[in-house]
């Protein structure tokens, strides 16, 4: 068993991973991640190399998630005044 700890804005962004990929939980996800590792998947990309990029669609994908869930919230207060 592995444990990472993960700020709310990083497990956010993975769950959002999650979505996007089908993968079923951010478990699912670590799993799928590692045995592509373990597979040699990628072996000319260093581990590492990619993280900026990662990051930064992580980054943006959790703004996009943000912006969804407060359209959502408005969505829903403008039925109930209806």
């Amino acid at each position: 068993m592995i444990s990472v700890r993960l700020s709310d804005e990083e497990y956010s962004a993975l769950m959002g991973l999650c979505l996007v990929t089908g993968a079923r939980s951010i478990s699912d996800l670590a799993r799928d991640a590692m045995r592509a590792l373990q597979n040699g998947a990628n072996r000319e990309v260093v581990p590492g190399s990619y993280m900026d990029e990662f990051r930064s669609q992580m980054r943006s994908m959790d703004k996009k998630i943000e912006q969804l869930s407060a359209e959502i919230t408005m969505f829903k207060r403008s039925r109930t005044t209806e």
